[in-house]
Parts: structure tokens; C-alpha cells; sequence
């Protein structure tokens, strides 16, 4: 977690995700390292500690995502922005299948890529999560649902 986001926020933006990785839909309770508060857009591209700048995020995605905000489309120059949790929704960008999180738009696979969501490492683990009933969770189902 950042040390400019406090306790108080880090609570509501950990309530808001029902305590999941918004982007790869870990649980905090299941995930070995506490979960961290980012910047969607990083502060040294301009963004604030507003809420609606901050989303839950799991040690891997946030480290794999870092402060960045796009990439370009494998193949081109064209630039393309990642998923935002605060303005998009999680079902029009990526389905879960099985453990397989695949993605149906350009931002889906832009953020797919970067964070490298379907790592082998992630894959593993939550095919171990899966086979214990706890990926997905119900809390994650909702915050696919939500919107």
C-alpha cells in the first residue's frame, strides 16, 4: 500500500472490491501477501489518491502493472489503455473460463498482457484456489455482476 493512502481510504476501497484483486479476482483472505491499494492512473502520470483513482489490486497485478496506464497493441503503434475498475465492468472486457481469465476487447487484452494475469504462476494458483471452491469466490462473482 502507498504511504500517502490512508487507513480510512484503503478500508473503503477494500470494501468496494468485497476485499478482492479487481483486476485478476483473488481474494485477499486466499493470497498470501496483503492486497494493495493502487493508483490507476499513477501519480507520476497525473493521478490523485481520490477514490475514484484507486482500485484493490493483488501483489502480482499491481507490481506487474506498475505505473503503467496502456500499452501498445502487439503489431502496431496504436496505443491502448488498460481496464479501469472504476469506469468499466469486468464482464464486458473478460470472462472467467475455469481459471482462464481471456478477454473479449482490446483493453481486455492489453491488461490481460501486462499483468500478466494468466501466468502460469497465477494459473496454478488459482486452479488450486478453484479446486478448493474459493476462486472464484462469491465476492468476486458480485464484483463481476456489479454495474
Amino acid at each position: 500500500m502507498n504511504s500517502r493512502v490512508n487507513p480510512e481510504t484503503r478500508r473503503i476501497v477494500a470494501s468496494r472490491a468485497n476485499l478482492v484483486c479487481e483486476y485478476c479476482l483473488i481474494a485477499e483472505e486466499d493470497a498470501y501477501f496483503r492486497f494493495q491499494v493502487e493508483h490507476i492512473i499513477s501519480r507520476k502520470h497525473g493521478g490523485f489518491s481520490s477514490l475514484g483513482n484507486l482500485a484493490f489490486a493483488c501483489v502480482f497485478c499491481n507490481r506487474y502493472k506498475g505505473s503503467d496506464i496502456a500499452s501498445l497493441k502487439p503489431g502496431t503503434n496504436q496505443l491502448v489503455r488498460f481496464y479501469n475498475p472504476r469506469t468499466d465492468r469486468w464482464r464486458e472486457h473478460f470472462q472467467l473460463k475455469g481459471v482462464l481469465i481471456e478477454f473479449f476487447t482490446e483493453i481486455g487484452e492489453a491488461t490481460v498482457r501486462i499483468l500478466q494475469m494468466n501466468h502460469d504462476d497465477q494459473l496454478l494458483e488459482r486452479e488450486g484456489l478453484s479446486k478448493r471452491g474459493r476462486y472464484p469466490t462469491e465476492a468476486a462473482l458480485l464484483l463481476i455482476t456489479e454495474h
